[in-house]
């Protein structure tokens, strides 16, 4: 990262305790592990979704729109949606299938957060077959028979009440907490961030934290360029 020119260009418009952050949270960011949200009508649960998957370092966060449009609570999400990589689906009748088809292609076992006859306990989940999608359903129905068609697994939160289910941004935060633990355990595959990803979101993130980063940039091509 101290080789790219760009981002040395813009760090000089930035606090060095910010480079700093940036540096330090870049670390710990993944992409092994994401978050599939299929029609989340409630902004408050998709609001605090965004924030869980911040605070455990998930980068991405794919959005599925048929029935719902996402909208964000400032009040809830604090801000983490402009350190995360949002994958938006709104152009088709049914978004659902192109979403999960596209995680297949890069290589996403599809888990689907349900009850199901052939699922898998949260804690007995192996984390080293291979990146994970977590697919997250609507607050009433759940999971969409799309999402069962195309899933590879099916995940259990353990319960020990009467209420049938937790709420989803619940359900989301103890998935990623226990699955984000379990990565930080695990030494045999490299789930961390690539260092062309480190410098792709660096320069992202100084963009979006320098005023008029636009014009910075500008004025970078025409130094290049003498």
């Amino acid at each position: 990262m101290e080789d790219n020119a760009l981002i040395q260009f813009l760090r000089q418009s930035a606090t060095e305790a910010r480079y700093d952050t940036f540096r330090k949270v870049l670390d710990d960011r993944t992409r092994y592990l994401t978050v599939v949200l299929e029609n989340i009508y409630q902004p408050q649960n998709a609001s605090a979704v965004l924030r869980t998957a911040d605070c455990f370092g998930i980068q991405d966060v794919h959005i599925i729109e048929n029935n719902y449009e996402y909208r964000i609570n400032p009040d809830v999400e604090k801000g983490a949606s402009s350190w995360l990589s949002l994958h938006r689906y709104d152009e088709e009748e049914n978004n659902t299938r192109k979403a999960l088809r596209d995680l297949k292609k890069k290589g996403y076992r599809i888990i689907a957060t349900t009850p199901h006859t052939d699922d898998v306990d949260l804690y007995n989940l192996d984390v080293t077959k291979g990146k994970m999608a977590l697919v997250f359903g609507t607050e009433v129905t759940g999971i969409s028979d799309i999402v069962r068609e195309e899933a590879d697994e099916y995940l259990r939160i353990p319960m020990y009440g009467f209420t049938e289910s937790f709420n989803i941004s619940v359900s989301a935060a103890l998935a990623m907490q226990h699955l984000r633990w379990k990565l930080n355990q695990e030494k045999s595959i490299d789930w961390l961030l690539t260092s062309q990803e480190k410098e792709d979101l660096m320069i992202e993130w100084l963009k979006k934290s320098i005023k008029k980063s636009d014009a910075l940039i500008r004025r970078y091509e025409e130094i290049k360029k003498q």
